[in-house]
């Protein structure tokens, strides 16, 4: 498993730059052209005015539609690959859990379920600033944890964003001072394929730890509704390794991630791997 993990992450770095042998663009003003007799059409709108729209498609084909012909225009996130649209992973700011470098675009936001007991609401402000937390509903039980997780990204270039941000978990009515994590990680590469590392400085009852875990995370689109992820995390002061690998499912809006993770020195007869669901509803600004 640690070679896989170690391959996944040396191809999402080898990947990143061949970008530049495709015909790529990134879709800022891409659109899905849905008209009233139920054909769908994908591209770039040229020219428009009350009485027609003219479009171009992905595949370099202009037509002129009337407007009593069209029933709705949607803009699109992803790129155009050699004359193909690609959509983008709508839940980019995430592994499976672990957070990426990359922001939340300003009022774009998602609602998200992890193991299904522990929601998740997040929104962007201004392009740099991410907003998010939520509380767990395990039922039964006594005390419900809550948690919040403020991200700021202060540096984005083409191929690289940087980030710092708290996970912040309490329990309600324990009486704990509560504790987390204070963290920083960047990640390089594209939606398509890139590689997240991460420093993660544990905190409890005021006191801060003074050695960082270590996150390693790539991720590697197989194809265009599919992507590998690996989110693994290294301790400090011990050789123990948590390693996890798994998919990501998504569609324009909607990401559900089937993963894997295992602890280096955990011993089972049985089935090797704790099982990781989560799910991931995207809304906002596009």
């Amino acid at each position: 498993m640690r070679y896989v993990v170690i391959l996944m992450c040396a191809v999402a770095i080898s990947s990143c730059p061949a970008d530049a042998q495709h015909d790529t663009s990134e879709v800022t003003k891409v659109y899905r052209l849905l008209l009233i007799d139920g054909s769908e059409i994908v591209g770039t709108i040229l020219k428009e005015d009350s009485a027609q729209v003219e479009f171009q498609s992905v595949s370099k084909i202009s037509m002129l539609v009337p407007r009593n012909q069209i029933k709705t225009i949607v803009p699109l996130r992803g790129s155009v690959v050699d004359g193909e649209f690609r959509r983008s992973d709508p839940n980019y700011t995430r592994l499976f859990f672990a957070p990426t470098g990359r922001a939340l675009k300003n009022g774009q936001g998602y609602f998200s379920a992890y193991e299904i007991f522990f929601p998740f609401v997040a929104i962007g402000i201004g392009d740099i600033v991410t907003l998010a937390g939520g509380m767990s509903l395990i039922p039964g039980a006594s005390n419900q944890i809550f948690y919040f997780a403020p991200k700021i990204t202060p540096l984005h270039l083409q191929n690289f964003d940087l980030s710092a941000g708290v996970l912040y978990i309490n329990a309600l009515g324990s009486g704990f001072s509560g504790g987390g994590i204070v963290y920083g990680v960047g990640t390089y590469g594209s939606s398509d394929h890139a590689l997240t590392v991460g420093l993660g400085w544990g905190f409890a009852g005021g006191e801060i730890a003074n050695k960082p875990i270590l996150l390693l995370g790539g991720e590697l689109r197989l194809s265009n509704s599919i992507k590998l992820i690996s989110e693994n995390w290294i301790p400090p002061g011990t050789d123990l390794v948590v390693y996890s690998f798994g998919f990501r499912f998504f569609g324009e809006n909607l990401a559900a991630d089937l993963g894997f993770f295992r602890p280096s020195k955990m011993e089972t007869g049985g089935f090797p791997f704790i099982p990781w669901i989560g799910f991931a509803y995207n809304f906002g600004a596009r």
